[in-house]
């Protein structure tokens, strides 16, 4: 019971988490790697962390610390395939649909959306503990941006060994 208890807990941060730093246009905190864009969030127990580099071409990594030891994490790797499109333009369209996902509170199970003539598409399998996924914006049928994605927990417990 006390894992799955964890379980609901670690995806109600992670949404939260996700909902309130790239979704929400949080400005980028002090790097943790030279170049890297990373936003943070703490709330009780939990820290989160997502470092990013490159431009239109990124990679990242999401990781979630409970009591400062690593627990959850998440890799992803995107680009914009059509570079007559800006970032902040495919940016926009990401960010709003990603707050909508949250707003549904969660962040796997496939989801789409549309803004301004742009489409969003996520299509992902696995739960919050083992994941894969990949993320599409799309205008005119043309795919223009690509982000893959996968993570899941860095270790499991069992019901006696977990006090959190």
């Amino acid at each position: 019971m006390a894992v799955k208890a964890f379980l609901d807990d670690l995806q109600q941060f992670v949404v939260q988490a996700k909902a309130l730093t790239y979704a929400a246009d949080l400005e980028p905190g002090e790097s943790s790697r030279p170049q890297s864009n990373d936003r943070g969030f703490e709330d009780g127990r939990f820290r989160y962390l997502d470092s990013a580099v490159g431009g239109t071409h990124f990679i990242g990594q999401e990781l979630v610390y409970l009591f400062g030891e690593p627990v959850w994490a998440m890799n992803y790797h995107g680009r914009i395939i059509d570079p007559s499109y800006s970032p902040a333009d495919v940016g926009r369209v990401i960010q709003a649909s990603l707050t909508a996902l949250y707003e549904e509170g969660r962040f796997l199970g496939g989801f789409e959306s549309t803004l301004d003539g742009f489409g969003y598409v996520d299509v992902n399998d696995g739960d919050i503990e083992e994941f894969v996924g990949h993320e599409i914006v799309e205008f005119a049928g043309r795919v223009i941006y690509r982000l893959r994605y996968h993570g899941g927990l860095v270790r499991t417990w069992t019901d006696d060994e977990l006090v959190y």
